[in-house]
């Protein structure tokens, strides 16, 4: 097949213990999966039925990564999450069988620009700018599903410059894995490759330029990321063949 331009390399992430990597093909974000997050953000954690945001493939980023201070936003912040690896196609999928579509599980940090977000949110838009940003889904090495064994319950935690500011456990999802997967393939089919980030639970805050970030999930390991300088700006003006930096 001709492109009429080189396709950049597919996103991925790593698997824990090597042996490849794991390609994205999507990325699902449950909103409001913890009670006592959904009352930090001024909503009502009644089990209403969840409702998903989705992030770009290519807004992975490995652990261990400098993530630049993103632009148009005053309130950069972080939110631990426990990731699902889809690895089997299905669709109308019942929760009695959600998991055999789970090829693994991880450690992820939703960054999100809160004001874009919250900006959206009040105005009843799209929370695309504030959630779908370049590298806003850090996520560390991926674990294999382990003798049929699902993880239903360990601590989930994030400390901001080694002062831990979130501190829970999987057991108070609103709506655990099983559930998500079933809803989520009732809208789509969903395939090997695709990401879920399950929620995140209280304690969510502000980062800025030389915070460092780390988080875990028992069992899954831990992640780690630094938050860099916000990237130079340059204008540009527009010529026939593209972009061109004056």
């Amino acid at each position: 097949m001709s492109y009429v331009f080189d396709p950049p390399a597919p996103p991925s992430v790593a698997m824990a213990g090597g042996g490849g990597r794991f390609p994205v093909r999507r990325i699902f974000c449950v909103g409001r999966n913890y009670a006592a997050h959904a009352r930090e953000m001024g909503k009502d954690p009644d089990r209403e039925p969840p409702f998903f945001f989705t992030k770009p493939a290519d807004a992975v980023v490995d652990s261990g990564a400098i993530v630049p201070y993103p632009p148009e936003t005053s309130d950069f912040q972080y939110e631990i999450e426990f990731v699902v690896a889809i690895g089997r196609e299905g669709f109308d999928v019942g929760r009695e069988a959600a998991l055999d579509l789970v090829f693994g599980y991880g450690v992820g940090i939703d960054l999100t620009r809160r004001d874009l977000q919250l900006e959206a949110r009040d105005k009843g838009r799209p929370w695309d700018w504030g959630k779908a940003f370049d590298q806003s889904a850090p996520i560390a090495p991926l674990h294999r599903v382990n003798g049929g064994r699902h993880p239903a319950a360990g601590r989930i935690w994030l400390a901001l410059n080694g002062v831990v500011k979130q501190d829970a456990d999987l057991t108070e999802l609103i709506w655990p894995v099983p559930d998500i997967i079933s809803i989520l393939s009732r809208s789509m089919v969903l395939k090997p490759g695709d990401l879920v980030m399950t929620g995140t639970p209280a304690g969510v805050g502000t980062i800025v330029a030389g915070d460092k970030v780390t988080g875990g999930i028992d069992g899954l390991g831990e992640i780690g990321i630094a938050v860099g300088k916000p990237i130079a700006r340059r204008s540009q003006r527009v010529v026939r063949n593209g972009p061109e930096s004056e």
